[in-house]
């Protein structure tokens, strides 16, 4: 039995991860009051998540870049979709992060021009459909990792992703969710090596130690996600480089 009393409101900030079935609640008064508590928990979320955001965005700002916060996926997909120009040609990086948000169907629909850069042109050099991705008037992107202090920390197998958030592109838009936001480039690496790597290297196939053992090593696989570490700690271009920050788990 669970007791919630109007007095006691702040707390019960304690009992943030607590799920309690509101059928072993006594009476429909207590059930209301501890919605109010539901309510005021997740208040106390999004205030703290909007806040560690406009940090991050605060910094990024200091970089040269452009930081924005969405409370949520679908207000994520209207903001990116107005940073793009009408007409615009549109390139793009394998990312769970765009995936998951459908921002691609969106953008096709409306008639922009797809640059797509699939798998099995990595295989050689001086493919075409790379140049025609890295000359996009907009390039979407997710990124691993994203410092407090605003620094974008990448790692890419073939290196096009990174290459294209380095240069090319006249607009680079970057999503990424609350999850991805780390204490230092060293943090954002471990996480990537231990977090995101053994994940995607299980969903393809791919045999190194983090696909096989589920450990990052010291890989020299054919297979190795991690050829390129790509810290970015600054634009040199006015308005180039846009980071939409959403108040959600994105990507892995």
């Amino acid at each position: 039995m669970v007791a919630v009393y109007g007095s006691e409101f702040s707390e019960l900030k304690i009992l943030l991860n607590t799920a309690v079935d509101f059928a072993d609640l006594e009476c429909e008064a207590s059930a209301k009051r501890w919605s109010a508590v539901v309510k005021e928990r997740d208040t106390m979320l999004e205030d703290a998540k909007k806040r560690m955001a406009e940090n991050v965005i605060c910094n990024l700002k200091k970089r040269n870049m452009e930081g924005i916060y969405c409370r949520d996926k679908k207000a994520a997909v209207e903001t990116v979709l107005s940073l793009i120009e009408p007409g615009a040609s549109i390139g793009w990086g394998g990312s769970a992060s765009i995936r998951e948000l459908g921002i691609l169907a969106e953008l096709e629909k409306s008639g922009h021009e797809m640059r797509d850069y699939p798998m099995k042109d990595k295989e050689t050099m001086g493919n075409p459909s790379y140049l025609g991705s890295c000359s996009a008037d907009c390039f979407l992107m997710g990124t691993n990792a994203i410092t407090v202090k605003g620094e974008l920390v990448n790692i890419d197998g073939a290196g096009n992703r990174v290459a294209c958030l380095i240069h090319g592109p006249k607009q680079v838009i970057i999503v990424v969710g609350m999850n991805k936001i780390v204490r230092s480039i060293e943090d954002g690496i471990d996480r990537i090596q231990t977090q995101a790597c053994p994940i995607i290297a299980d969903a393809t196939g791919r045999k190194t130690p983090c696909g096989v053992k589920g450990v990052c090593m010291d890989c020299q696989s054919p297979d190795c996600m991690c050829c390129s570490i790509v810290v970015t700690r600054r634009s040199r271009y006015d308005g180039r480089i846009k980071v939409v920050i959403v108040g959600e788990n994105l990507g892995y």
